[in-house]
């Protein structure tokens, strides 16, 4: 079996809980993780030793002169998502880079061209369609059981979940708070369970209403109420090519009694809900409730990753690919635009 040598360009969290794990698990089908890069030394070196890495750079460019190297996971906050992604692509390697897929669609427009160009495969970090209960509700929906899908309503909502750490609250850094960050998880895997139907127009409201006060309570850590810059909750409304319509409800502090991360589907057959995953169906003119038991138990993130090595290894294309990551990022920015504009706007 030929070896496929990994790079990761960033040493964060999500690096090492989640891309660095999962490939060193894979190190017995043939991965080999060969470098690291960030621009912290000591993150370079606590990866190097946690996770045997041979080597390890504080320029993610001098990783992407490795031959050995392959495959790349980009790990960096999203105003750091672009030029690395596309530098890697030129340099010929495949890229997993975690979501959302850029800033905005302009960059992500770039990032989708530049795997074009070089005829290597794009893969965006959207863990939650591995998920068990993701996956049996996409075999009922293809299987017919909820019909034309006509209506979802997406929602990813914290009582209090601003984070404390991080650049989440920073906008020229993380291009918007809970609709870009959480929001596009829920988002993400909607559209993935609807067929990817074509937006057409958005239209949104954005409210900042906790994070730049002091003393709001801090579940996940105290932030700067003077660097807050993103919304604390975002609304959108969606309508696509087919006539199908989409909700979308992000927030990091709202009041309201428990925290949300659910999707529900209606459909002309029936309907369901995600999390926890329950269908619903009329049959016999008698109304019923089906509950899925014994869903097997999956590390989605290893998942995620085990895909994109296998999509490599056999030539066929990645479960997430960069196209549909920017078709989520252009509706973010529709929902931005409306809220600024105060009306519809074309998802373009």
């Amino acid at each position: 079996m030929e070896t496929i040598g990994v790079g990761v360009i960033g040493c964060g969290g999500i690096a090492r809980h989640a891309h660095l794990t999962s490939y060193k698990q894979l190190e017995s089908q043939g991965v080999k993780i060969v470098a690291v890069a960030d621009v912290v030394p000591e993150l370079v070196e606590r990866v190097k030793a946690e996770f045997d890495v041979p080597y390890g750079y504080l320029d993610y460019r001098d990783l992407l002169r490795h031959d050995e190297i392959h495959a790349v996971s980009v790990c960096t906050p999203n105003y750091l998502h672009k030029q690395p992604t596309v530098d890697a692509l030129d340099a010929g390697k495949h890229v997993l880079v975690e979501k959302p897929l850029a800033m905005n669609a302009a960059e992500g427009r770039e990032m989708v061209e530049a795997a074009r160009r070089n005829g290597r495969q794009l893969q965006v970090g959207f863990m939650s369609r591995f998920q068990s209960n993701s996956q049996a509700l996409k075999r009922f929906i293809e299987a017919g059981e909820l019909g034309e899908i006509y209506y979802a309503r997406a929602q990813s909502l914290r009582r209090r979940g601003i984070p404390g750490w991080g650049v989440f609250t920073q906008k020229d850094k993380q291009g918007g708070g809970p609709l870009i960050d959480i929001g596009v998880h829920i988002l993400d895997l909607t559209l993935w369970l609807m067929g990817h139907p074509k937006p057409v127009a958005a239209s949104g409201q954005t409210y900042t209403k906790f994070g730049t006060r002091e003393g709001i309570v801090g579940l996940m850590g105290q932030w700067d109420p003077k660097n807050y810059t993103v919304e604390d909750f975002g609304v959108g409304f969606v309508r696509f090519a087919n006539g199908a319509t989409l909700t979308l409800e992000a927030s990091f502090a709202l009041n309201l009694e428990k925290d949300v991360h659910n999707t529900e589907l209606f459909g002309t057959e029936g309907g369901a809900s995600w999390s926890p995953l329950k269908l619903f169906f009329e049959r016999n003119r008698t109304l019923l409730d089906a509950t899925p038991h014994r869903l097997p138990e999956v590390k989605p993130y290893f998942e995620e990753v085990r895909a994109f090595i296998e999509a490599i290894r056999t030539g066929t294309p990645v479960p997430v690919p960069g196209e549909e990551a920017l078709v989520t990022t252009m509706i973010l920015d529709a929902i931005y635009r409306s809220s600024e504009l105060g009306h519809e706007v074309p998802v373009e």
